[in-house]
């Protein structure tokens, strides 16, 4: 008996995008994810004056991929976003498995070194923010944490005893343990009250309950207005959840974060292209910097591949790890006489 690939169950929906949303969430893909590649559908209908993807093939998604990279001059990145969510939408949407789909080239981009914050510019940064942005931002440096591992966080996921958090679902949907930075624990007790206030508050007005993972609200329908189900960074307002329509609190916004960290890098006077996700590479250069081996940053920055963490070994080897410059080696020249 052959082992292979359960098939995809039928779509109920009617339209084409509600049919991507459906299949998505079928496949337990992120919010992010599901958003991105309904945008790339949309996109793609309208460049070719609104043809259902059905009646396309191979030469319309290599013209629009083409368009892409020409007139629109988009990233290697955005190139093969766009190409997967294509591929999402022939393969797994419309169950379309044509050999020109294996055949689409994917573009590799220039591999450039990351961005990298000095112990200087971090504290510069730290010193411009405040409350929990500027504590999240320490957490973000403090643990490798991707911005979208840090802003899920629950309370039972903070574990001040082991000095540990725990991340759920990383990337590739694997869970981790990092360090709880120990400079940190006094401001996150204070977060945690601050939490705490707006989760009584919530409960008392009957709007208790966060978004649960997968189907856990109906297997435990009283666990989501729990107070260890609940954000470690709440969003201060309530908010309409864009899946399911109900009014809740949810986590700290990404964008808001964003932009906070963004106006804090100008007001320290930094010139780098500094983003949240720099903090992460930060991070993972202090640890290589004082000794600590790869497979240990590897492990806990959740990457898959060893190589993916070899690139921070390239950023200490910037400027030549310690070779002197033949310049700095020449004689001061005399100081030219004044007439």
């Amino acid at each position: 008996m052959k082992s292979g690939k359960l098939p995809l169950p039928p779509l109920t929906s009617a339209r084409l995008l509600d049919q991507v949303r459906e299949r998505v969430r079928y496949l337990h893909y992120s919010p992010r994810t599901e958003q991105v590649y309904v945008y790339w559908a949309r996109t793609f209908i309208r460049f070719h004056d609104r043809r259902h993807p059905a009646t396309m093939g191979g030469p319309e998604v290599e013209l629009f991929l083409s368009w892409l990279t020409n007139k629109r001059k988009v990233s290697a990145s955005t190139h093969r976003q766009a190409l997967s969510a294509l591929l999402f939408l022939y393969g797994k949407v419309l169950g379309v498995d044509l050999p020109w789909m294996s055949r689409v080239d994917r573009p590799r981009g220039p591999k450039r070194l990351p961005v990298v914050l000095s112990p200087d510019e971090l504290a510069r940064i730290f010193a411009v923010m405040e409350g929990e942005h500027r504590l999240f931002a320490q957490l973000l440096y403090g643990t490798g944490l991707r911005i979208t591992e840090g802003l899920p966080l629950r309370v039972k996921d903070v574990d001040f005893e082991r000095q540990a958090i725990i991340v759920r679902e990383g990337k590739g949907g694997k869970d981790r343990v990092v360090m709880l930075p120990l400079s940190l624990v006094p401001a996150l007790r204070a977060q945690l009250a601050r939490a705490a206030a707006l989760w009584r508050a919530d409960n008392t007005s009957g709007r208790g309950g966060v978004e649960m993972p997968d189907a856990l609200d109906r297997k435990y329908p009283r666990a989501g207005a729990s107070w260890s189900w609940f954000w470690v960074f709440p969003q201060a307002t309530h908010s309409i959840d864009p899946r399911t329509g109900v009014v809740r609190r949810h986590h700290m916004y990404d964008q808001t974060f964003q932009r906070s960290f963004k106006r804090a890098v100008g007001q320290a006077g930094i010139s780098k292209p500094a983003t949240p996700h720099t903090l992460r590479h930060s991070f993972a250069t202090s640890l290589l910097q004082n000794g600590y081996d790869i497979r240990t940053v590897q492990e806990l920055l959740g990457h898959q591949d060893v190589s993916t963490t070899m690139i921070y070994t390239h950023v200490l080897n910037v400027g030549g790890g310690g070779v002197r410059s033949p310049m700095d080696a020449l004689p001061t020249p005399p100081a030219a006489r004044a007439d």
